[in-house]
């Protein structure tokens, strides 16, 4: 290197450079990575560590890349390495990566890398790029990360856990069936079998809404948002069609663990109202509306354009220990009743972290 001695060379840092002619900026930086200790250094990551020149061209893999790949020193240099990668997957790497060479932004993708033996693996490949002082691009320094084991794990739960799915549902149908079963041999048991059959039926909706699906299975909704899970529940209903049950406010994601009790609770306000309130009569209305804050979500429930006789809730019969269970027990929260002089209205507050887990 003649007069020149560079010394203590940090990636993307220079230390100290004595020299008669001081390096182009440039040059420091295709010499640090390309120098003996940052190979030495790459050479000992459990990754597959690459860099680029600043237009995206590969010049550096470490011993990590060989090892997995097999190929000869120096043939995936350039482009070469996107024949590496499965035929399904070059096009979305191609975009990721020429949208980082244009912007800057960090690379990431998943894609399968083929491995020595012929076999594709997942990869998950990140790239940051090294700038200069005046916010340049200089060089991009990358990884290539295996988690085949991840992907697979994680399939693997994806079947269990539908098939569970899938046992569940059938397991409402039985029940259904049977009770259907008992009612019609036993007339004395077949109002309250009605009800019985009107409440898995609500639960059903509410697996299904929240349940696993395959691309297949997976039903035209949407998101498993709180309003969407009230919109399913509501859809079996004609007041809700005819426009006499509105559901209004803002919306919150909701998990497995709360739909249950959500679908229960608004199952029997919606029954209980077709049967005695508000949606028995031509001119009865319903007004859902949500409203949350950071730390609870409330629902006011408002019946209009009935008279209801305020006695008749005097004693709460099961399906009022059914709401009041749900609301107190599994969503953490409270309810009261506000008789107006046409109608009533329900509102019932619950902990917001009992919708859904972060």
């Amino acid at each position: 290197m003649g007069e020149q001695e560079i010394t203590n060379f940090k990636l993307g840092e220079r230390e100290s450079v004595a020299a008669s002619d001081a390096l182009p900026l440039a040059e420091e930086y295709a010499l640090q990575s390309a120098g003996a200790a940052f190979h030495a250094l790459a050479d000992t990551m459990p990754q597959m560590v690459w860099s680029t020149l600043p237009d995206g061209s590969h010049d550096y893999y470490n011993a990590r890349w060989y090892e997995f790949t097999g190929v000869p020193f120096g043939s995936t240099d350039g482009e070469g390495w996107a024949g590496m990668f499965h035929e399904d997957d070059q096009p979305g790497a191609w975009e990721r990566w020429r949208h980082s060479l244009a912007t800057g932004e960090p690379y990431e993708v998943e894609y399968r890398l083929r491995h020595r033996s012929g076999e594709y693996r997942w990869m998950i490949g990140r790239a940051l790029p090294i700038l200069n002082d005046d916010g340049e691009i200089q060089r991009w320094i990358g990884t290539c990360t295996d988690i085949e084991e991840q992907k697979r794990t994680a399939l693997q739960n994806e079947i269990l856990s539908q098939e569970l799915s899938h046992r569940i549902k059938n397991i409402f149908a039985i029940i259904s069936g049977l009770v259907s079963l008992t009612a019609r041999t036993s007339e004395a048991f077949a109002e309250t079998a009605k009800e019985l059959l009107g409440r898995i039926s609500a639960l059903g909706r509410a697996h299904e809404f929240v349940r696993p699906h395959s691309e297949k299975s997976r039903p035209f909704v949407k998101d498993a948002t709180l309003l969407t899970l009230l919109a399913t529940i509501f859809e079996s209903y004609p007041a809700y069609s005819d426009g006499r049950l509105v559901i209004t406010g803002s919306d919150v994601d909701i998990d497995s663990r709360a739909a249950t009790p959500i679908a229960l609770i608004f199952h029997e306000l919606a029954t209980n109202a077709m049967k005695y309130g508000a949606l028995a009569t031509e001119n009865g209305r319903v007004a859902l509306e949500v409203e949350q804050t950071d730390s609870e979500v409330e629902f006011s429930w408002t019946e209009s354009g009935v008279k209801l006789d305020r006695d008749a809730g005097a004693e709460p019969g099961f399906g009022s220990r059914l709401i009041d269970m749900a609301i107190r027990q599994q969503l953490g929260g409270s309810f009261e009743r506000q008789w107006n002089p046409d109608g009533l209205t329900l509102k019932m507050r619950v902990k917001r972290s009992r919708l859904h887990t972060v």
